[in-house]
């Protein structure tokens, strides 16, 4: 009996080791979840609108990262359809999107459609591996791209930095941070993120001791350094990334900062349930970005 329990004990050992391995072996298969082209609905850029409607006018962008990866973003300005004919709105801000880790920039549309009401224009990037970018995603390639972007808007663009606002939602908080703590930007916007990648591997995966976890995305110490004003929006219903890390991120961060609570929201609608007030609060910060001068 006693040799059929340690086989047994032995068996479940090994088992329990080698799931930890495979999850190891593929950490970043259990971070990003990519549709590549020509998953998603691209046909999106052309979509027609009826009189009074505001949307966004799509231009694509190609760019390189440091490391030489070729990246795909859009550039969306807001438009106005009036008498038939489209015209575009003021918008001197701009939000530099870093999204979140599945899909592509398609699947952001309907999100970008009610930012244009701001009116703000948008530049959302893919991360490598993502859409229409090249490459595979990983953590340093994913603030790579951010900074890519950056560099794209500012200099090839020459869009002045204090009319960027730096926009992460989810886990492109990651990336958005991590952006902010190295440039000048007008200010940083972060919905619905966490506080680190271990902490979320804690919620997700108990079993595996913190120090396994290879990819760090040490938000919660990066956001101590960031100087820009700051808005951080989360919902207590937040099924993916709890409110609680969203409320640690505002504590750790420097004034000027605000939080916006949407209540009753889950991670994916937060800004279907805040509708108006939301958009609100979001135009509300945007301007307060503006330059003075």
């Amino acid at each position: 009996m006693r040799r059929v329990l340690l086989s047994v004990a032995f068996v479940l050992f090994a088992s329990f080791v080698g799931l930890i391995a495979l999850i190891l072996l593929f950490e970043n298969s259990f971070i990003y979840f990519p549709s590549k082209y020509p998953e998603g609905d691209w046909g999106i850029e052309n979509d027609a609108c009826s009189e009074g409607v505001i949307f966004p006018k799509i231009e694509d962008c190609h760019f390189f990262a440091a490391d030489g990866i070729q990246l795909h973003a859009w550039y969306c300005a807001p438009y106005q359809v009036s008498v038939g004919k489209p015209i575009e709105l003021s918008a001197e801000m701009v939000l530099l999107w870093c999204h979140g880790n599945a899909g592509n920039i398609t699947y952001r549309h309907d999100m970008i459609r009610m930012l244009m009401e701001v009116p703000v224009n948008i530049f959302i990037f893919d991360y490598r591996g993502y859409g229409k970018s090249e490459g595979t995603p990983s953590e340093q390639g994913i603030y790579q791209d951010a900074r890519a972007a950056w560099l794209y808007l500012t200099v090839d663009r020459r869009i002045s930095a204090n009319r960027i606002i730096i926009f992460g939602k989810s886990l492109g908080g990651a990336p958005a941070i991590d952006l902010a703590a190295h440039v000048q930007c007008a200010g940083l916007i972060v919905q619905s993120s966490f506080t680190s990648a271990s902490d979320m591997a804690r919620r997700v995966m108990p079993f595996i001791p913190p120090f396994l976890i290879r990819t760090k995305m040490n938000s919660i110490d990066k956001i101590r350094s960031v100087q820009c004003p700051k808005l951080f929006i989360h919902s207590p219903a937040d099924e993916v990334i709890p409110y609680e890390q969203g409320r640690r991120l505002f504590e750790a961060a420097s004034e000027p900062k605000q939080f916006y609570k949407v209540a009753n929201a889950a991670h994916n609608d937060t800004y279907i349930v805040g509708g108006e007030a939301y958009l609100d609060a979001i135009r509300r910060f945007v301007n307060s970005c503006r330059p003075t001068n």
